[in-house]
């Protein structure tokens, strides 16, 4: 058994930690399980808790410039209250669930860019350690993914996706950040807008889809966002309805006369981001939900999902001190 991390806090010669998660993807509002596996060191200690920690790299946009920061979006307590003996080797199996709203990280096998992990912590002696740190990848619920299918069929193409901090004003948000997937129109549209920002809001009586629309400047205007809200279902529909379905939300959200005209009268929303911008970053220009299957979709460029996946550690690292929201 390799122990990925020493537990430098508790001293030279204390416990170490390795935390394996299922192979498989995690959904929004889906079960996670695995173990945490322990090592006495050389001394007998009482392990007093031990939490898991779902942290997220998130853009945080600032005064002068943005950055990027580590937010705990969820902490669960998943063992506790025993001894571990000198040398002794113990295992504690977990299972538990993720937050409605966590973030996407993977469509059709492919990394789309949030990075999202699942950090071990230890509580022993009254000495809080942050041990092993494991990447979590996140695959999309049916209903997000029938969405992004109908973008892809109706022409839209992937560009990029992030997570930003902050809340998205007349919404159910919960997490202290929120995931924007862009996307840019079929060559149709693009004289009506720059690109789609789609934000899922998932919860277990449904889904709120946020579409912000960044309009071009027309001759006599200057260009403006739009941004909409719009309720779905989790029930499985027929992709041609779940198609029909967006391309009415599309029909809102950019209009007849986008360049020219304001957000409509009669669409559901208007509310505007708090503490938003806008990120242009190097997308693929890969169609959304395999449509140019096995292209891939990953923001970091020419590397495969194998590798984003063996460099999530090291994004992390660094910013052990800085992680937000870690505190109950």
């Amino acid at each position: 058994m390799v122990f990925k991390k020493l537990l430098g806090a508790l001293g030279v010669g204390g416990p170490s930690v390795d935390t394996v998660l299922q192979p498989d993807p995690a959904l929004p509002g889906g079960r996670l399980s695995g173990e945490v596996r322990l090592r006495g060191g050389g001394t007998d200690v009482t392990v007093e808790q031990i939490s898991l920690l779902l942290v997220a790299r998130v853009e945080v946009e600032g005064h002068d410039e943005e950055h990027d920061s580590t937010v705990v979006l969820e902490r669960f307590t998943v063992g506790g209250g025993f001894r571990l003996a000198e040398d002794a080797e113990h295992t504690v199996p977990f299972t538990v669930t993720l937050p409605w709203e966590t973030p996407v990280t993977q469509l059709n096998g492919q990394p789309l860019g949030p990075v999202l992990g699942i950090r071990t912590e230890l509580e022993v002696a009254g000495a809080r350690d942050k041990g092993d740190l494991d990447a979590l990848v996140v695959g999309p619920l049916p209903a997000q993914e029938a969405i992004l299918e109908a973008f892809g069929q109706l022409g839209y193409g992937f560009k990029s996706a992030d997570l930003e901090l902050g809340h998205i004003r007349g919404t159910g948000q919960r997490l202290p950040c929120y995931q924007e997937i862009e996307i840019v129109p079929p060559a149709g549209q693009a004289h009506a807008v720059n690109e789609i920002e789609v934000t899922f809001l998932a919860a277990p009586d449904g889904l709120e889809v946020v579409i912000e629309a960044d309009k071009r400047a027309g001759l006599f205007s200057e260009g403006h966002d739009t941004v909409h809200r719009f309720t779905t279902s989790h029930h499985a529909v027929p992709q041609a309805d779940r198609n029909a379905e967006v391309d009415a939300w599309l029909q809102q959200v950019i209009g007849a006369h986008a360049s020219h005209a304001a957000p409509y009268p009669y669409a559901q929303g208007g509310h505007h981001h708090d503490d938003h911008h806008h990120r242009s970053g190097p997308g693929t220009g890969a169609v959304v939900a395999g449509v140019a299957a096995g292209a891939a979709v990953g923001v970091v460029g020419g590397m495969v999902a194998a590798e984003v996946i063996d460099e999530i550690g090291d994004a992390f690292e660094g910013d052990d001190e800085g992680e937000g929201g870690e505190e109950e």
